[in-house]
């Protein structure tokens, strides 16, 4: 074992210790602790190095006392942004390129990440693009949850992918709109423009959500008049005001490697990549209000304390899964089935029909031998 790994595993004590102790202070046992947003650009269609800067990143902000952890969406390899800057026919290499550079779930990046979640003792939420098993056409925008103890608590799947992104992903169902018990309290995560569908997040808060992870990507690329900073501030505070609950908002930068590999010597493309304000991450309180200062496009980690007893008495006013809602008038209802490309009658696993060989079938006369 060298000096580093010493040096690690003294730490993962001191945090899990650190955490303990935290928690026995509160009498009601709702978790008091550091939460991390991570604001940061992937090593673009690189996953191993990416990854390799996520555990980076986490074992900085568990440095810092984090425990709970959350990354942007898409963050492993990266965002499509040629969706946005070049026709279908010029961007299909583009998709086989992210293909290849995707992960698979489970799969060897994601046993690293999770190894790095037990490691450093936190809660983990990360932003990938999954590969699905039976198709090549077909790849997610996946949120991976992940315990303290490295255990995959969640794989959700981006509902609906946004406006040019149906170019390159497939949405997902139901099956993944789950709140996860976690030691930091019930954690529940969408996808960028998922934070603005109110079925959605009220699916979220039904089951009992407290911390909500909002995972976005950088998007300077939008329309002239699009301020993505705003519009995720607008949708942080919304959500975290209408479900009296703490919303950890991630979002991805735009480095100058994914500018040279996607624009190229287009002027005009560089020049939307330089548009301000396209990204904004921090922490958001019950009360709709950041808890700490956002941080606006460039990389770093918000930190701040989130203390699950702040969402008591707000929910005394408003509390919208509970006396603050009719559920007499209204009702929704999830399909949560997980939906498959083919079901079969006969399981795989049972043993096939029996076939008769040739000359055990039986014989059936031709015309000429009736004749």
């Amino acid at each position: 074992m060298d000096i580093r790994d010493t040096r690690e595993t003294r730490h993962t004590r001191q945090t899990r210790h650190t955490r303990q102790t935290r928690q026995t202070r509160l009498p009601n046992g709702l978790p008091r602790f550091t939460a991390a947003a991570v604001q940061a650009a992937p090593v673009y269609l690189d996953p191993a190095a990416t990854v390799d800067k996520a555990v980076a990143l986490i074992a900085e902000a568990a440095g810092k006392g984090a425990e709970l952890v959350v990354f942007p969406e898409a963050f492993v390899p990266g965002y499509p942004y040629w969706n946005w800057t070049m026709n279908p026919v010029q961007g299909s290499p583009w998709f086989e390129r992210l293909q290849r550079a995707s992960v698979d779930v489970p799969g060897p990046h994601v046993d690293t990440l999770r190894a790095a979640a037990r490691q450093y003792g936190v809660v983990l939420v990360i932003g990938v693009n999954e590969r699905a098993p039976h198709s090549l056409g077909v790849l997610y925008n996946t949120l991976l949850t992940i315990g303290p103890d490295g255990e995959l608590l969640g794989v959700h799947r981006k509902l609906v992918p946004t406006w040019a992104e149906k170019l390159t992903w497939t949405g997902g169902d139901g099956s993944s709109l789950r709140v996860h018990q976690t030691p930091v309290g019930p954690v529940g995560a969408l996808a960028c423009g998922e934070n603005t569908n109110t079925l959605a997040r009220f699916t979220l808060l039904a089951q009992g959500e407290l911390v909500h992870a909002a995972c976005y990507i950088a998007l300077p690329v939008a329309p002239t008049d699009y301020d993505m900073a705003e519009a995720i501030a607008v949708r942080t505070a919304a959500h975290s005001f209408e479900g009296k609950v703490f919303s950890v908002v991630a979002c991805s930068t735009v480095s100058p490697e994914i500018v040279d590999a996607v624009a190229g010597e287009d002027e005009a493309v560089r020049a939307l990549f330089a548009r301000p304000r396209s990204a904004l991450s921090g922490v958001f309180g019950p009360d709709g209000r950041p808890v700490t200062e956002p941080l606006v496009d460039v990389e770093g980690i918000v930190y701040a304390e989130i203390d699950l007893n702040r969402c008591i008495q707000p929910k005394q006013m408003h509390d919208i899964t509970g006396h603050y809602n009719r559920f007499d008038v209204f009702r929704l209802e999830v399909d949560n089935r997980p939906r498959q490309p083919v079901t079969f009658t006969v399981p795989h696993t049972a043993p096939p029909p029996a076939v008769l060989p040739p000359t055990a079938l039986p014989h059936t006369a031709t015309p000429e031998e009736d004749a």
